[in-house]
């Protein structure tokens, strides 16, 4: 076999899932917006993902038939609570900061997983990636313009966010490995589930059938925008998918200002864009390292 990598045929098809997941994931931070700071923050998480817990019914039955040892389930333990702090601080941050500002910093995750995979799992920063997580704090200053506006609670709760959420990817890597991606899926959506329900609870404001309503378009939406991601993944390599999702900041960008009356704001363009082209370096060097670790050379391909 010439060739032991894996072949991403359809590129095209790659660009179109990614696009729509980016639509999906723009319609569930509209929504959060709509319903506001009429349900507190670990209520409305607690409530999306409690709803959302329907569309993993199928997964459930084979999941308990498969058992798990309690190493992995202190492993999905600890990413449901990391997830679940992540969800709380989005939620929270949702209501305080303007839309485009949320989805800029979002692009934070996988700058905090390449930090964290250096730190507790020994991967070696080379210079290129080193300078590119550079690049993303710089595009993170820019964003939040320390000393020229006021730094709001929102936006710390945004930088909290992405470093919860890396925690939680940086599990999930284990994880992937020993159990399958479909129940790691709906294995977070119960974990998150349970943590979030007792400080639900401490904070609990009865929602009302709209409320609920909205909420559960929250979970559909989430639900689908991850669907389409992973197919995105499945057809064209994260080097063509990534850059699409920089259609998000532009989509939520105009969604706040069109609905929600938001400012239009060019530095949070140029620092999300700063954050997003370190993001895809990063992804590219990985693929690159990945096929070289995997693709044989010529003259073994000749036996």
């Amino acid at each position: 076999m010439a060739m032991l990598a894996r072949e991403y045929l359809h590129p095209g098809r790659g660009i179109f899932w990614m696009l729509l997941a980016g639509f999906n994931f723009v319609a569930v931070t509209a929504i959060v917006k709509h319903v506001g700071a009429g349900v507190p923050a670990p209520e409305a998480a607690f409530l999306r993902y409690l709803l959302g817990l329907v569309f993993f019914i199928p997964m459930f039955g084979p999941m308990v038939r498969a058992g798990l040892s309690r190493r992995l389930l202190i492993l999905f333990s600890a990413r449901g609570a990391a997830h679940a702090l992540g969800v709380i601080f989005w939620f929270y941050a949702m209501t305080q900061i303007p839309i485009a500002e949320v989805t800029a910093m979002n692009y934070l995750n996988p700058v905090y997983v390449t930090i964290g995979a250096a730190l507790f799992m020994g991967e070696k920063l080379h210079r290129p990636r080193i300078i590119a997580i550079c690049v993303a704090l710089v595009g993170v200053v820019i964003i939040l313009r320390p000393g020229f506006r006021e730094i709001s609670p929102g936006h710390l709760a945004m930088l909290l966010t992405a470093m919860f959420f890396g925690i939680s990817y940086l599990l999930a890597g284990f994880l992937s490995g020993e159990v399958r991606p479909s129940a790691v899926v709906a294995l977070l959506s119960v974990s998150v589930t349970i943590g979030l329900a007792p400080v639900a609870a401490a904070v609990w404001v009865t929602p009302t059938l709209t409320q609920l309503a909205w909420l559960f378009l929250v979970a559909a939406f989430a639900t689908a925008g991850h669907y389409a991601m992973t197919r995105a993944f499945a057809a064209a390599p994260m080097t063509v998918t990534q850059p699409v999702t920089f259609l998000q900041l532009i989509w939520a960008t105009l969604l706040g200002w069109l609905v929600f009356g938001e400012a239009l704001d060019a530095w949070v363009i140029l620092g999300g864009g700063l954050i997003l082209g370190s993001v895809t370096f990063i992804t590219w060097r990985e693929a690159m390292r990945k096929r070289r670790a995997v693709t044989p050379p010529p003259e073994a391909t000749k036996f």
